[in-house]
């Protein structure tokens, strides 16, 4: 019942932000490098802070550090909704919010090399995910994927994270799935949505990672990873500069030049992630390898279809 209240209580503070981002003209206009072409609500993510809200409300505060660093990245994400925010400013609050999820995940009772490494590439995941947020619902599905086989960890596996948290996110994307995954989405998830969604699956993610000591979990976010890295490795290959927005991911080579319906690129990304991630529990006692195969093959994918397709891009 609990959970009912909670649904109705998203899905109000998503119509209330309609509301708002309506008056405040909140609102994504396509360009060039835009693969819709109207105009859209932005900032419909926000919904995943608030999701996170509930829960450190109902849990009488638990992880403090994390939610104070969720709402720092959330918070200057929504002002570059907004209005665009300095890179260098978003980065540093970037730091800082991870930062505060380290004290939280008690990452310095490790040595500082590894604080470093674990932020720097949590800050690359965070970027990641913003940049791979360009179609609809291929965010919210992903992520459900992804939190889907964290849940299964967490309750057949081993257990490493309060499970309301899950629950309430899991909750929180749902809702905002039924206003983005449409073909003509109700509003975007902006940057305030991605990197807030990026923010709590890392912390779910890294939970895991330090109650297992097991880095190869990582290949619940392998599809992502490995679309995200080779585009970057192509656009520097390419003498572009790798922080403007682009076209360029294989997700948007698909959806924009193929003509490949985006909700079903969007079921494609999260459905991949689904079996990869179940793949990887089947074969956990070989987990290092079947990360290893898995990474080749998607590799070997991603640059079969570039190189046949690509040229639609440059034309």
């Amino acid at each position: 019942m609990i959970y009912i209240i909670f649904i109705i209580l998203l899905v109000f503070a998503e119509l209330l932000y309609f509301r708002i981002a309506d008056h405040f003209n909140i609102i994504d206009n396509p360009n060039e490098r835009s693969s819709h072409s109207s105009v859209t609500l932005r900032g419909g993510g926000l919904l995943f802070w608030v999701g996170v809200l509930f829960y450190f409300l109902m849990s009488g505060w638990h992880y403090p550090w994390f939610f104070a660093g969720l709402t720092l990245v959330a918070a200057i994400s929504f002002a570059d909704d907004v209005k665009l925010q300095s890179p260098i400013v978003r980065l540093v609050l970037q730091f800082i919010g991870l930062l505060l999820m380290s004290i939280q995940w008690q990452l310095f009772d490790f040595s500082w090399i590894i604080v470093v490494l674990v932020i720097v590439v949590s800050v690359g995941v965070l970027n990641a995910f913003n940049f791979m947020d360009g179609i609809n619902g291929i965010t919210g599905g992903y992520s459900l994927a992804v939190l889907v086989s964290l849940w299964y960890v967490n309750n057949y596996v081993t257990a490493f994270v309060d499970n309301n948290l899950i629950y309430l996110v899991f909750l929180a994307l749902l809702v905002f799935n039924f206003f983005n995954f449409r073909i003509k989405a109700k509003c975007f998830a902006g940057d305030v949505g991605a990197v807030s969604i990026a923010f709590i699956l890392i912390f779910i993610l890294g939970m895991l990672i330090i109650k297992t000591g097991d880095l190869s979990y990582i290949a619940f976010l392998l599809v992502y990873g490995v679309d995200s890295v080779l585009t970057i490795v192509h656009r520097i290959l390419l003498k572009e500069n790798i922080t403007e927005p682009h076209r360029m991911h294989l997700y948007q080579l698909l959806s924009n030049e193929l003509k490949v319906p985006q909700l079903l690129v969007s079921t494609i990304y999260a459905v991949l992630q689904l079996l990869i991630s179940f793949g990887f529990i089947m074969f956990y006692s070989v987990s290092l390898w079947y990360l290893v195969i898995v990474a080749v093959l998607l590799t070997v994918v991603y640059l079969i279809i570039k190189r046949k397709y690509f040229h639609l891009h440059r034309s």
